[in-house]
């Protein structure tokens, strides 16, 4: 690493060892932010373009002969059927289905819930044989969902939490570029978000070597002509990606610096404290490993300012 002045004059710390220990002290244990927990724009827009057939659907809620009722409506409003994945938090459209496992043979069946215009009495049948084994009219006919609408509403709310990963990744970007923002507004830096030599040699003219031709930046930023990289992650919880990212990280560092790049790694989250070894190892060979509190305490600009 590189001892920084602003290590002992903000910090009092001496050594190496202890800026480490300072680095892993202050990790912090949460960056969720309000739009971390639902995408709200993305399921009003998942469900906008079903809104005819949910209500359409709607009129299976309560009824006593469910399956003939489906059956009929199947026949009058075929595109009800594209809903009934969706109705068991389920995207893919084409399903394999195995039917039965006894006697020591697998059976399996397809079904398709293609956008049709027209059904025949065999795909009805199929449809509203799915709907039934799976268990979708038994709570619809006991009023287990009383609106098909609110009930997918719901679904795609639950759905949309497996994109709280991605949310939790870019909310380490964003916190980042918005102490970056400032610095290279006030000292005249330029940045690029996303970069990509592709982007940099558009934008800056400048053809940033790369180990690899998909790799992609969080951050670059230009000072006349030479270029500094960023990279930014949070961990949450401990695991095997850690250790990987330690080492991709340190032989990253080894290729743009060779490059005459300069180059942080930003990352930040509790599940470090179970792996410090890996995170000491990228410490020791690198030049700056940051953590928030660090970059909001004002070391990111020092090291762009002085670098």
């Amino acid at each position: 690493m590189k001892f920084l002045p602003i290590y002992q004059t903000k910090y009092s710390l001496l050594d190496s060892d202890q800026v480490f220990k300072y680095l892993t002290d202050n990790l912090t244990n949460s960056i969720i932010y309000w739009d971390y927990f639902v995408n709200w724009n993305k399921v009003r827009n998942n469900i906008q373009g079903l809104e005819i057939d949910l209500n359409t659907l709607n009129y299976l809620v309560g009824k006593d002969r469910i399956e003939d009722e489906f059956k009929i409506l199947l026949a009058q409003y075929p595109s009800v059927a594209r809903l009934i994945p969706l109705l068991l938090a389920y995207r893919e459209k084409n399903l394999n289905i195995l039917t039965s496992f006894i006697g020591g043979q697998l059976e399996y069946e397809n079904f398709s819930f293609e956008f049709k215009g027209q059904l025949t009495p065999s795909e009805i049948n199929k449809i509203c044989r799915f709907a039934k084994e799976t268990g979708l009219l038994e709570i619809f006919q006991k009023k287990i969902v009383s609106s098909i609408p609110d009930y997918v509403t719901g679904i795609e709310v639950g759905l949309d939490s497996h994109g709280r990963k991605n949310r939790g990744g870019t909310a380490m970007e964003r916190i980042v570029e918005s102490f970056l923002k400032i610095v290279c507004e006030k000292y005249g830096f330029a940045y690029l978000p996303q970069a990509t030599s592709e982007k940099i040699y558009t934008l800056w003219g400048i053809n940033l070597q790369v180990d690899k031709s998909d790799r992609r930046f969080d951050f670059a930023v230009k000072q006349s002509d030479k270029i500094f990289l960023i990279e930014t992650n949070y961990f949450g919880g401990g695991g095997s990606k850690l250790k990987a990212t330690a080492g991709e990280y340190k032989s990253l560092f080894d290729f743009v610096t060779s490059y005459g790049y300069g180059f942080v790694w930003i990352t930040d989250g509790l599940g470090w404290k179970k792996t410090l070894l890996p995170l000491e190892e990228a410490f020791v060979k690198l030049d700056y490993i940051l953590n928030l509190k660090m970059v909001t305490d004002g070391i990111l600009n020092e090291i762009l300012l002085n670098w």
